[in-house]
Formats: C-alpha cells, sequence, structure tokens
C-alpha cells in the first residue's frame, strides 16, 4: 500500500517536475546569448528577461497560443510555443536598428532613453568594431560616419566635432574625464590612447556638454564606456575569454588582443591586453603627386644624409607600436552596493611626428629627427554604486580617479648638432558625486558635485647629437604649474505627458590657476599667471512625440572653456618662423548654442533623421600676433620667429546639418547614410571674418548591408568635400606642405571618395573571420589639415576565438 501511494504521488508530482523548460536566444549573426530580452504573451501579463546566457524559463507560457520576443535593436518576434518546441527551444534574432528607441548616458550621466535626451547622441556599439575592424579608437570614431578625423602621424587621431576639436572637445572614459591642464588648441592625439578592443560602446554627444562635464566640453563629448566584469547567475562560476589576431596590409599591421572574465556570486574579474605593431604607411596610387615622399632623412653615427626613396608612396617614418592593458575587479557585498576599481594603461614607442618631417625649408627637408617620445596614460578609477530609495536619491554613484599623462617632443634641425627635449608629465585627480532621484512619475533629478586637480610637470633639455652632452633647456609650460576645477550641477527631467518631454539643467563651475615662470631662458615681463573665475552655463530642451514613429526635439544650451595651462603658459613653434608664448591675461570662452532635431519611422523598414545647429563662441580664445616685452619677434631655437599668443580676440560662428537614412531591404539587405556639412567663421583682428580652422569639409557615409544567417556583410562608400584655397583658414592657407596645390599653385584640399568592404562570419558558436579591403580602388587621398596621407588599397585580416 505504501508503495502504491508513493507511486501515485510521484505521478502527481511528475508534470511539476519536468515542465521546466528553457528557451536560449541569440544572436543571428554572432551566435552570442542575448540578455534583457523580454518575452510575454499576447493576451497575458506576464513579462519575463533572458539573463546573461540568453536563457528564461517559458514553462508558464505553455497554455498561450503565442509569444512576443521584444529586444531593442531587433526585429520583432511572434512566436507560438510549438514552433519553440519544434526548434529545439533555441531562437535566433535579427538585428535591426530602424528604432527610436535606444538607451544612453552621456546627456545626464545616467542611463535614459534617447527619445526623452534633447540633444543628439550617436553611438557606436561593440558589434560595429568587430565588423569594422578599425586600428585605433580615432578609427573607430571616423568609420561611424559623423565624427571627422585629422591625423598628424602615424600614431595620431584629433576629432573634430561641429567646427571644434582638440581642447574644445572632451574626451571621458567611464564618466572621467581625460581632458588636463595642457590639452593643446591644435590637434590633439590622445584619443589613441584607448583600446577598441576593451570599449564595450561608444556615445558621442553633439553641441555643448558643460552642464554635466564642464570646461572643454563646447563642440560635444565623446564617452568610452569600457568593458565591465560580469557576476556569476548561478552557484557555477562564469569564465569567458576570447582573443583576437589581425593583420592589415597597408601599413604591415600586427596586432593581438586578449580578454578575461571570470565571475562568482560577489565578485568578478577582467583582464584585457592588446599590443598592435604598426610599420611605415602605403599610400594610394592615384592621386596628387604633391603627397608622395620623395626623400627622407637617415642618421648615422652623428651624421645627416637625405636619401631618395625608392618608393615614394612609403610615407616612411610613420611606423610604431602600442601597448594597451586593463584590468577591472567588481564587489557586490549586498543587493544595494555594486562596487569597481579599474586600472588602465596605455603607452606607445617613439611616434615620429611626419608632418614635420616632409616639411621643407630653402629647398632642403628643415628636419633631421621630429619625434614624440613614447605617450604613457594610466588611470586608477574607483567606482561605487548605491541603489535605495532615500529622501534625497534613489541612485548614488561615487567616482574616485587618479590619472597620469606622460609625453614628450624631440627635433633637431638637418645638419644641427643640438636635439631639443622637452617633457611633460601631468598628475590629474578627480571625485565625482552623482545622484538621481525619481519625485514622483512626471519629475526627475539628476545631480552633482565635482572636484578636479592637475598638477603639471614640465622640463627640458638641450642635447648634443654627436657627443650626447646634455645642458639644461627651457621647458615647454611652466614647471610646477596647477589647474583646479570646482562644480556643482542640477538636472531637471519633467514629463508633462506621454508625448512631451522636458530636459533642463544648470551648473556653476570656478576655475582656479597658478604658474611661476622661469625666466632664465626668455625675458618675459612677467613672473606668474594667475585665473579666478566662475562661470555659469545651462540647457533647455524639449522631446515632442505626438506618435512613438516621430519626434521632434529643440534644445538651448551653453558651454564654455576656462584657460588651460597650455592657453595660458606655452612657449612652442607653432609652425616655421613662428613662435607661441605666454600670455597671463585670459579669461573663459563662451559658447550659445541651438538645436533643431526631427526624426521619424516607417515602421520598421525606414527611419530618417536630420539635426540642425547653430553655435556662437564668445571671447573665443584664438592666436593672434603679439609683443613680449615690446618685440614683435625674437630668437627660438635658433631662428628668429614671429611672436603669437592665445589671446581672448574673436568671436566664431559655427553652423550646419548633421543628416540620416536607414533603410531595411528585402532578402537581409539593408541601406544606410550619413552627412554631415558644417560651415565656420571667425572673426579677424581688422573685424572682418575668415573661415574656421577646425571646420572640416562636408563628409558621409553610405553602407549597404547584407545579413544571412551566421554572415553579415558591408559595402560602403566615404567621402569628403573639397576646401578650396579661397575657403581654408588663414594659417592653413600658410601650411601649402600639407595640401595639394591648385591650378594656380595654391594650397587647396581636393574632394576624395573611398570604396570599402568588410565582411564577418561566424564558423561557429566560438570562432569568427573577418575579412576586409578599404579603399579598394586605390585612391590617394589626405584628410583634411592632416600631416599624413590615409592608406591605399588596404586588405584586413582578423580571427577571433572565443569561449
Amino acid at each position: 500500500m505504501r508503495k502504491l501511494l508513493f507511486l501515485i504521488g510521484g505521478l502527481c508530482l511528475l508534470p511539476t517536475a519536468t515542465f521546466s523548460q528553457i528557451l536560449t536566444v541569440r544572436d543571428q549573426v554572432t551566435q552570442q546569448p542575448l540578455e534583457m530580452v523580454q518575452l510575454s504573451g499576447k493576451t497575458s501579463d506576464q513579462i519575463h528577461f533572458t539573463d546573461r546566457k540568453g536563457q528564461v524559463d517559458i514553462s508558464s507560457f505553455s497554455i498561450l497560443d503565442s509569444l512576443v520576443v521584444r529586444l531593442v535593436g531587433y526585429d520583432q518576434r511572434v512566436m507560438a510555443y510549438a514552433q519553440l518546441e519544434r526548434q529545439g527551444f533555441e531562437l535566433y534574432l535579427h538585428e535591426n536598428n530602424i528604432s527610436l528607441r535606444t538607451v544612453v548616458v552621456s546627456a545626464t550621466r545616467w542611463q535614459q532613453d534617447a527619445k526623452e535626451v534633447p540633444q543628439r547622441v550617436s553611438t557606436i556599439e561593440s558589434k560595429d568594431v568587430q565588423l569594422q575592424q578599425p586600428q585605433t579608437a580615432a578609427d573607430m570614431l571616423g568609420q561611424a560616419g559623423e565624427v571627422y578625423i585629422q591625423k598628424s602621424q602615424g600614431g595620431g587621431g584629433s576629432p573634430m566635432i561641429r567646427g571644434f576639436a582638440a581642447n574644445r572637445v572632451l574626451l571621458a572614459v567611464d564618466g572621467v574625464r581625460m581632458n588636463t591642464a595642457i590639452f593643446r588648441s591644435g590637434n590633439l592625439q590622445n584619443v589613441i590612447s584607448l583600446d577598441p578592443f576593451a570599449i564595450a560602446k561608444t556615445e558621442v554627444l553633439f553641441g555643448p556638454g558643460s552642464v554635466m562635464f564642464g570646461s572643454d566640453a563646447i563642440g560635444g563629448v565623446m564617452n568610452f564606456y569600457t568593458l565591465t566584469p560580469a557576476f556569476a547567475t548561478d552557484d557555477s562560476p562564469l569564465l569567458k575569454g576570447s582573443a583576437t589576431t589581425r593583420w592589415s596590409s597597408a601599413n604591415r599591421e600586427k596586432t593581438g588582443h586578449l580578454d578575461l572574465r571570470l565571475g562568482f556570486k560577489e565578485w568578478a574579474f577582467l583582464t584585457s591586453a592588446t599590443f598592435s605593431d604598426f610599420g611605415d604607411l602605403r599610400m594610394g596610387a592615384h592621386g596628387p603627386d604633391d603627397y608622395l615622399r620623395k626623400e627622407y632623412v637617415r642618421s648615422h653615427n652623428g651624421q645627416d644624409e637625405v636619401l631618395t626613396n625608392t618608393d615614394p608612396r612609403l610615407q616612411v617614418r610613420t611606423g610604431y607600436e602600442q601597448l594597451n592593458l586593463m584590468q577591472k575587479i567588481r564587489y557586490r557585498p549586498g543587493e544595494n552596493w555594486d562596487l569597481q576599481y579599474g586600472f588602465h594603461y596605455a603607452t606607445t614607442s617613439d611616434v615620429p611626428r611626419y608632418d614635420r618631417l616632409t616639411l621643407y625649408k630653402n629647398g632642403k627637408l628643415r628636419s633631421a629627427e621630429w619625434y614624440y617620445g613614447p605617450q604613457v596614460w594610466a588611470m586608477q578609477h574607483l567606482q561605487a554604486r548605491r541603489q535605495a530609495g532615500s529622501k534625497f536619491f534613489d541612485q548614488l554613484n561615487i567616482g574616485l580617479a587618479y590619472q597620469l599623462f606622460e609625453e614628450s617632443r624631440h627635433n633637431r634641425d638637418l645638419g644641427k648638432p643640438t636635439r631639443y627635449n622637452r617633457y611633460e608629465k601631468v598628475n590629474a585627480f578627480s571625485a565625482n558625486l552623482d545622484f538621481e532621484k525619481a519625485l514622483d512619475k512626471r519629475h526627475h533629478l539628476f545631480y552633482g558635485l565635482e572636484a578636479i586637480y592637475n598638477k603639471v610637470a614640465s622640463t627640458g633639455t638641450d642635447e648634443n647629437n654627436s657627443t650626447g652632452d646634455l645642458v639644461p633647456g627651457p621647458s615647454r609650460y611652466p614647471n610646477g604649474a596647477d589647474w583646479s576645477s570646482y562644480a556643482s550641477f542640477l538636472t531637471y527631467r519633467f514629463k508633462a505627458g506621454e508625448k512631451l518631454t522636458v530636459l533642463t539643467g544648470a551648473r556653476y563651475n570656478h576655475v582656479l590657476l597658478h604658474a611661476d615662470f622661469d625666466k632664465r631662458f626668455y625675458n618675459l615681463p612677467f613672473t606668474s599667471a594667475d585665473i579666478n573665475a566662475g562661470a555659469v552655463t545651462g540647457s533647455a530642451g524639449l522631446v515632442y512625440s505626438a506618435q512613438p514613429s516621430w519626434q521632434l526635439s529643440s534644445n538651448l544650451s551653453t558651454g564654455f572653456r576656462s584657460p588651460n595651462v597650455d592657453d595660458i603658459g606655452k612657449i612652442f613653434d607653432s609652425a616655421p618662423g613662428l613662435v607661441v608664448v605666454p600670455n597671463p591675461d585670459l579669461r573663459p570662452e563662451y559658447a550659445y548654442n541651438a538645436d533643431l532635431g526631427f526624426a521619424k519611422t516607417f515602421g520598421d523598414v525606414l527611419k530618417l533623421d536630420a539635426t540642425a545647429f547653430y553655435t556662437y563662441l564668445q571671447d573665443a580664445l584664438v592666436r593672434r600676433d603679439y609683443t613680449l616685452s615690446g618685440q614683435s619677434s625674437i630668437e627660438y631655437e635658433g631662428e628668429w620667429s614671429q611672436v603669437q599668443a592665445i589671446q581672448n580676440a574673436a568671436f566664431v560662428r559655427v553652423w550646419g546639418v548633421q543628416a540620416g537614412i536607414e533603410m531595411k531591404l528585402p532578402a537581409g539587405f539593408g541601406l544606410s547614410s550619413r552627412y554631415n556639412l558644417q560651415r565656420g567663421r571667425e572673426e579677424l583682428d581688422n573685424g572682418t571674418e575668415a573661415p574656421l580652422r577646425h571646420a572640416a569639409p562636408s563628409f558621409g557615409l553610405t553602407r549597404l548591408t547584407y545579413t544571412r544567417n551566421r554572415l553579415k556583410a558591408d559595402v560602403y562608400a566615404q567621402y569628403n568635400g573639397a576646401i578650396r584655397y579661397s575657403q581654408l583658414a588663414p594659417e592653413e592657407q600658410d601650411k601649402a606642405y600639407l595640401y595639394a596645390a591648385d591650378a594656380n599653385g595654391n594650397p587647396y584640399s581636393p574632394a576624395w571618395a573611398t570604396l570599402n568592404l568588410k565582411a564577418r562570419y561566424q564558423l561557429s558558436q566560438h570562432l569568427a573571420a573577418s575579412a576586409g579591403i578599404e579603399n579598394i580602388t586605390n585612391v590617394r587621398y589626405r584628410p583634411y589639415s592632416s600631416g599624413i596621407v590615409a592608406p591605399g588599397r588596404n586588405f584586413i585580416l582578423s580571427l577571433r576565438a572565443s569561449f
């Protein structure tokens, strides 16, 4: 009898014990599991989400006629339970970016629906990087088609956004600003310190972002979010990793990458390492002969020799090496706290300054040597997040960071014995305190505090190339200068209804700077410089969506940039015969900006968007002729040079349009295009206006994609308008060596276009191959204002293994 009762009980429990069915959802191309996929029933209130393994228990849906499967960026699927059963409970989703719904962080420093953000924010996902295989973070930005990249040398890449560049655009890594007290106004190469393999997502916020990020965020903000350690979702440890190797032909690139992730319930770890070896870059075969590298200098036993380049398309002295390391540790002591420590380290070999090595003086190459020493960036970042309801916040984020920047410059003229060595080091400390508080469903606050301190060390030596003897030389910056910034900000989001969202904010920023000048080498009429200035910035925008398929947005914002140590205290040669000297009488520049945006989707097959903008920069910090102790010229590094200085001497106007179209075509094809038009004008000393240096020519990108099963292919054209001689900024007109010559012998930047092909195939769940051909027609072109010619036809091969 007892056996019979056990049998009956077991039969009763059998349906419960066996009726647990796990569905796994994966990306169609990458075969990787998809997290946070939403599953719901058409006639049920049940909602479930997939975990990190892409898995979810759907046993409770077995009695429903159909399930609705949704994930932002993918086609929605409606599936019958029986259909999933026939597929072995494996579901593959197809990518589809035709949607207005994405999540962004840059606008408020907290995750937010992009439909509630009045500013334009562009996102680059890691899956895009895996397909495009950019060599550097600068290339990654440029291949997205909305940020223009200038390069002076192989190890370079200076982003231009809406007519602004260098220290008027801001770089941030995991919310920590990279901009330091010596970020200069010309062109900056610091973005190459970032490793594309270690970046999970990049957001580019267009227009002033000073309310959230303070000084320098005038043209835009580039926010790079690196990979994050993941916790185990069950009792078994999480172990994942990947290894990538890549080769490309144009500069004989050899790159290797490795990352490992280990996760437990409370602890998680992530290690990433990338090494790249780039050789000299070969330019295209069809284009202006002005760009050819016809000769170069070789130095041996203290003697300089000018050699004929047997292959003028090979840009001798453009190769370099780079190493990137990242280590993260994450700890979750309870449900409400999430702690994370990150260590980042990047360094390069010596990087030849190619544009200076191609400069001629009196018919001969001017420089025998001109190179940057190893560029070092290291960051330690401690972040603590708390989620808990209180009177003052729902979420709290504490960020503490220390960054070390090291760079140096080394140059020697042809046939001259003296090598000028200039060394810079910046210790940068920052602390951020960010809060998020929902007052109710309609009212939301984002507020916080920020403190930043930079200490600059700058030294110089003059070295005899033959004997190696060293004597003290003038430093580039005042040694021991410091720059600090203290700020508080508040952003308020008001949902007036389902159709209208208002986002407004304000920030008060106070900046302090002190620098003492060494008068041993230059007869300066002052001994120190100080800045003690406050700035108030604000923004007010709204987003209106009468229907879910379209939206209108408008935004008014202000930005500012306070003079830094580079502006106020630098001594260097900006061009042959020109020397920039310190100016202690500087004040902040202010930007006033207006945006008007429109976006519309037609079902899930077509998306149109456009944003028009206008920016006015008042009291712009620009380089102008100057006098030092009454002298308009001084001797600098053995040459009599015109004196210039950074001054609040002008206004700047920039306007333009950013537009795009995305279309889903039959049979797995897709078409998309982005176009950027900007124009800029700058006031001159005589009251007239001239073209703005960093207003890039019109540029764009058009893609035809094909996705089927495990294959994704991308055929795209990248194109760039011309800038005539009359459209060049005056300082660019004086740099004929960077440009082609027009029919009158004047420098100009020709239009160009390239045709490119990229493909990625998932060989198995754990192995993927990528291949590409860039610049298929082998065009010889030089992007505007660049000192290096772009790659010619470039073959790329990459293999990625993951587990």
